[in-house]
């Protein structure tokens, strides 16, 4: 019942940056543990971060650390990624998901958006 949209993505040079964005729209209340993985052709889906359903706690693969932040604004429908000093390797499809929890297991997570494009070139 949680529908996710992203939005934010875009082709960029090394070095800048992009804040990504994931609306939550859907007939619960309930809040949600939110996760942004990526897919890279002839990659893997990969965990890139996730927040829990309060926004305080923050995860981050290592590839990621330092360079991005994962955030919720205040009503917890919206679930931001602002990525920073983008490089060559962050292209790839970025994803939003929400679960019962925060897992860097993609498996873990019951509703998935479509997808926005990054692309950074060097």
């Amino acid at each position: 019942q949680v529908q996710l949209l992203e939005s934010g993505g875009g082709s960029v040079q090394a070095g800048d940056s992009l804040r990504l964005s994931c609306a939550a729209s859907g007939r619960t209340f309930s809040d949600y543990g939110m996760g942004w993985f990526r897919q890279a052709p002839g990659n893997e889906r990969e965990f890139v971060a996730g927040v829990t359903r309060s926004g305080a706690i923050t995860y981050y693969a290592d590839a990621v650390r330092g360079r991005f932040t994962i955030s919720r604004d205040g009503a917890k429908t919206t679930t931001y990624l602002q990525m920073n000093s983008l490089k060559p390797e962050d292209t790839a499809t970025y994803y939003c998901a929400a679960g019962n929890g925060v897992s860097g297991n993609a498996n873990f997570y019951a509703y998935w958006g479509q997808g926005t494009q990054v692309t950074v070139s060097s």
